[in-house]
């Protein structure tokens, strides 16, 4: 079946669906028409925004919390439907689909639930008669771009704490998973989020987001995705001093120690580094091993990835997915071939793809300077390099252009927080896989993964869409 998208502009479905996205698993299968927009509709989206934001900042922090609810509730009813599209578009498997579809209901549920504690503080003032309050003011219009490999808990995670804090939005979502995005609004609108307050203009970000980021009524924009669009939105939105939030690429590295057990950390590996086809920022790609557990680590990381069943992410068989689209299938051939070239030798993986799937690549005798340890692949390639010591391992993980997440596999407690306290990254895994994230706490990055300014997720995830004012009340 294939499914109309339409953009979403002040509470109305509206545009027309030309752009095409097939299955990557089954590319004769049509999943979706969805418009191309351009600037025109996104001066719509921010006309509309901007009517609805005071209005919507003047509701209530309860009852905009209800209505997130409420989604949260809708979504949850239309989970496995959801789930079966995300995975259509997107490549998947289905488990991973409904995963990510229910962190998309657990996000609304927690910032939902924010709204019987958003507002501000109050403090003792040095003045007599004097009481001192802070307010968390919205920031107004936000627009949020965001990727194609998490097409419904990113938009979720970006949307959720901007609503809640009494911001408009606008949606610029991914061309390759626009049902995923349209799904999430659908839920919105159908718990009686007013028009307006959330709109949708699907089309190319040369267009879309590039418009966003230049007008000047946007005046926060969160967008995940590559470090190189990255960095150019980061120059467009300062040099109009408006408020921007990164969180681009990641070059994940492991540190494996003697003490640990090979075959758990090789779970754990590849957990973090073929899980969800390797598509995401967190993905484990390079492995550094102490001498006495590089070989043992190396023969069962090898197993591991040769136990992945690629296929279709509807097929019960199957435990990991297509890759999304033939261009990353090529960046992920490219950079096998580059490594092999560059001296790497192949344990596991590395042939001549079937279709879109690529079967999980383990590399070995990579140097330091390679390529593939050096740059981000994004898919299901990881890199296992040999290391002196715990001190050089840690330098290695540091050496990196990224710092996203690190993980420590060991049975010291001494090392793991040693690694803990001096990894250059935002995220620590000890023991777990790079990927896989709570809600409730901050996620970000450090270097070229991140703005490193504000937070996604967790409690703090409202400021970064909104401004604290400070009001003095005086009684007397």
């Amino acid at each position: 079946m294939t499914t109309t998208v339409h953009n979403l502009i002040d509470g109305q479905w509206v545009g027309d669906p030309q752009a095409e996205r097939r299955n990557p698993a089954r590319p004769e299968e049509l999943v979706s028409v969805a418009p191309s927009s351009g600037t025109d509709a996104v001066d719509a989206a921010l006309v509309a925004a901007g009517q609805a934001q005071r209005a919507w900042a003047a509701t209530p922090a309860p009852t905009r919390g209800a209505i997130l609810l409420d989604a949260a509730d809708l979504l949850r009813s239309r989970q496995a439907d959801v789930a079966r599209d995300l995975v259509r578009e997107e490549g998947k498997t289905l488990a991973e689909g409904m995963g990510e579809v229910r962190r998309a209901i657990d996000v609304l549920r927690y910032f939902g639930s924010q709204g019987w504690r958003h507002g501000g503080d109050v403090l003792p003032s040095a003045v007599p008669g004097t009481t001192v309050f802070t307010r968390a003011e919205p920031i107004g219009v936000a627009a949020l771009i965001t990727p194609w490999n998490f097409p419904i808990a990113i938009p979720a995670w970006k949307m959720a704490p901007a609503l809640i804090s009494g911001n408009a939005v606008v949606l610029k979502p991914a061309e390759l998973t626009p049902v995923s995005a349209s799904h999430l609004a659908t839920a919105l609108t159908d718990a009686g989020l007013p028009g307006g307050v959330l709109n949708v203009v699907h089309g190319k970000g040369s267009v879309v987001g590039d418009a966003l980021a230049r007008d000047p009524r946007v005046g926060a924009l969160s967008f995940t995705g590559s470090t190189a669009v990255g960095l150019g939105l980061h120059e467009l939105l300062h040099a109009r001093r408006a408020r921007v939030q990164l969180e681009m690429g990641g070059k994940n590295a492991y540190l494996v120690l003697d003490d640990a057990d090979p075959v758990a950390a090789a779970r754990v590996v590849a957990a973090g580094a073929f899980g969800l086809t390797g598509q995401a920022c967190t993905a484990t790609s390079r492995v550094y091993c102490t001498p006495g557990i590089h070989e043992a680590f190396v023969a069962a990381v090898a197993k591991e990835a040769e136990g992945f069943v690629p296929g279709d992410g509807l097929d019960p068989a199957t435990t990991m997915g297509p890759v999304v689209s033939v261009a990353q299938l090529a960046t992920d051939v490219a950079a096998v071939e580059r490594a092999r070239q560059q001296g790497a030798t192949v344990v596991a993986g590395g042939a001549e793809p079937e279709g879109q799937l690529f079967a999980p690549t383990v590399l070995t005798g990579v140097a330091h300077d390679a390529d593939v340890v050096r740059k981000e692949v994004f898919g299901p390639v990881v890199a296992v390099i040999e290391v002196a010591d715990y001190d050089e391992g840690l330098a290695r993980v540091n050496d990196s252009d990224y710092g996203l997440t690190a993980g420590i596999c060991t049975g010291s407690l001494a090392a793991a927080h040693h690694f803990a306290e001096h990894a250059a990254v935002g995220v620590v895994k000890v023991n777990r896989p790079t990927s896989g994230l709570d809600l409730n706490v901050p996620f970000g990055g450090v270097k070229d993964s991140s703005s490193n300014t504000f937070r996604e997720q967790g409690p703090t995830a409202t400021e970064f869409y909104t401004w604290s004012k400070t009001v003095y009340l005086g009684f007397e």
